[in-house]
């Protein structure tokens, strides 16, 4: 039973030192990611997790997998409103907001 235990323990260990990052951050910046984290409601890790990703496609633009899953949503929403006209919808809703 232990030894099954210890196996398991261990490969859980293995795994994650492949993706763990020890940072050391200064008062400044460890006050800012608990900030954040506070902010996102999520561990501090997962904060600067957040922060990177943001920064990351501020500089380098939105991911390939982004900009096709916003292509899809656009083409759905032009399929949605085909044939809507939008001036008749105003005139519409000008009217109706008088009531108020």
């Amino acid at each position: 039973m232990y030894s099954d235990a210890y196996d398991m323990a261990g490969y859980g260990a293995h795994l994650m030192a492949g993706t763990r990052t020890t940072l050391i951050l200064d008062d400044e910046s460890r006050n800012a990611a608990r900030q954040l984290a506070d902010h996102y409601g999520c561990p501090v890790s997962e904060a600067i997790r957040r922060s990177l990703i943001a920064q990351r496609d501020s500089l380098a633009g939105v991911s390939k997998r982004t900009r096709q899953q916003r292509a899809r949503i656009l083409k759905h929403l032009f399929e949605i409103f085909e044939g809507n006209d939008a001036a008749e919808e105003v005139r519409r809703l000008k009217v109706e907001d008088r009531g108020f």
